[in-house]
């Protein structure tokens, strides 16, 4: 059974040191890597259809040059990628992500070097509630 790696990235920040361990990790364990890229988006506002069109395909010419860029070096060093976009509630559309695909060994926060919710104030962080729920670890990558 292929080792399954899942990097996260919130509205497409992305932190390099990420992108080198999980490739490296990848590497050792020729692991599977997917690049998931959540932005968060309401839909209960009372914009006109056509704004929120529109905003969703800039979004997503964006997000997928972002990962065209990603996922360049991995599949040079040969390893398989796959790569998905997730507007939304990011809380749901990770869980909705992750239900609808077998366990992944581990997860790595791409957009930084410490998960978003270190202190008081960014424990309302979006990941806070969930990271203790996960069925594998939530890693983090600081500069060496």
């Amino acid at each position: 059974m292929k080792h399954e790696l899942l990097i996260i990235f919130e509205n497409e920040q992305v932190f390099s040191g990420a992108l080198t361990y999980a490739r490296e990790y990848a590497a050792r364990t020729d692991a599977r890597v997917t690049f998931l890229v959540l932005v968060a988006m309401s839909f209960s506002s009372f914009d006109f259809l056509g704004v929120k069109r529109k905003k969703l395909q800039e979004i997503e010419t964006k997000t997928e040059k972002l990962l065209a860029q990603l996922t360049q070096v991995f599949i040079q060093k040969g390893l398989e990628t796959s790569t998905a976009l997730r507007i939304g509630d990011p809380s749901q559309e990770l869980l909705k992500f992750l239900a609808d695909r077998p366990s992944f060994q581990a997860i790595i926060w791409g957009s930084g070097q410490d998960l978003p919710f270190g202190g008081r104030v960014k424990k309302r962080h979006w990941l806070y509630p969930l990271s203790g729920h996960l069925e594998c670890p939530l890693l983090t990558v600081t500069k060496r």
